[in-house]
């Protein structure tokens, strides 16, 4: 099973873990990383605007206090198990690197070509074009943080939580379609955690990194043509937007009465 990955270059598990993993049940042939830039803050704040308005600054809000109060130990937590995961598995092969701003280019599309991939994963935020997505024979598949169709785009966890949905805090391997997390479902995965000390990331991560052999497993099947997608008919379908303070103090105050 010939394996390409798209993922973002900021996150230590894409771009470090998550090849070395693949590298571990697949041929894995070719990587393309997507360089984050300014111009990535500002999309996502635009798109936000049009879907919250001025509850926009009650995200930004959380931003300053992530990084104030969360950030120092998400990236100690994240450092720490990165590094067990790679002394479990051996450094990935040497394979063709392709570095982009935008993966929906025919740059990327003539570089997946040129490795002819069976499948190709998708770890990162971008949107990707079928001209993108449709490259590899069996399909493009993401492993969504967020139980779908309930929390469809990003951050899935964090709304599960803040809602106290807590049956739906986990991932969802899907095949990527033209709609925004709306494909054909393949597995849901779903961690142990402690919602009163962890935080949403934290247990956004646990998703993928407790149940990557279930992961693999299935996508393997899906090559196979064993696996059948999962049906959805009649479920609730909802599309999510960035974290938002409110809700954070709200989930937290939520989560301390209920082990109180």
């Amino acid at each position: 099973m010939r394996v390409a990955l798209i993922c973002s270059e900021s996150s230590v598990f894409n771009r470090r873990v998550l090849p070395a993993r693949l590298a571990s049940f697949s041929d894995l042939v070719g990587i393309v990383v997507i360089r984050d830039g300014p111009s990535t803050f500002w999309r996502r704040f635009r798109s936000e605007w049009r879907r919250s308005r001025w509850r926009v600054f009650d995200v930004l809000a959380f931003r300053v206090f992530y990084r104030l109060r969360l950030a120092k130990s998400d990236r100690e937590w994240i450092a720490k198990r990165s590094a067990a995961e790679l002394l479990r598995f051996p450094p990935p092969p040497e394979v063709p690197i392709h570095e982009t701003d935008n993966p929906n280019t025919p740059e990327t599309q003539a570089f997946l070509e040129s490795v002819r991939p069976d499948m190709a994963v998708a770890a990162c935020k971008t949107l990707l074009r079928p001209e993108i997505f449709n490259v590899a024979a069996h399909g493009t598949y993401v492993v969504h943080p967020g139980v779908c169709p309930e929390y469809r785009n990003s951050h899935g966890c964090f709304w599960a939580l803040s809602r106290r949905d807590l049956d739906r805090v986990g991932a969802t391997l899907l095949r990527i379609d033209e709609g925004v997390d709306t494909g054909p479902v393949y597995g849901y995965y779903r961690p142990e955690f402690d919602e009163r000390r962890e935080s949403h990331v934290v247990i956004q991560l646990k998703s993928v990194y407790d149940n990557f052999d279930a992961i693999a497993a299935d996508l393997e099947r899906v090559y196979r043509g064993d696996g059948q997608p999962i049906d959805v008919t009649g479920r609730a379908s909802a599309v999510w937007g960035q974290p938002r303070l409110s809700d954070y103090v709200r989930w937290k105050r939520a989560a301390r009465r209920a082990a109180a």
